[in-house]
């Protein structure tokens, strides 16, 4: 029983250890909290509400652009 007692003990040790990696951290793997994505998802979303689409900039056929 005895020569279990090491093994079983380090495999334990182990587990625990590997364990302190696991849960719900707030702080996400990009280094911002949820509340800081949300915001720049917010940011985000309303530069492109903001933005001219591409189209816009090309000038119609047969006009000459404007300075």
């Amino acid at each position: 029983m005895k020569r279990l007692a090491a093994p079983i003990a380090i495999g334990l040790v182990l587990a625990a250890g590997s364990l302190g990696g696991c849960g719900s951290d707030p702080v996400d793997r990009g280094g911002v909290t949820a509340s800081e994505a949300q915001q720049l998802n917010d940011a985000a979303a309303m530069l492109e509400n903001d933005s001219v689409s591409a189209n816009a900039l090309v000038p119609e056929a047969g006009k000459e652009p404007t300075p």
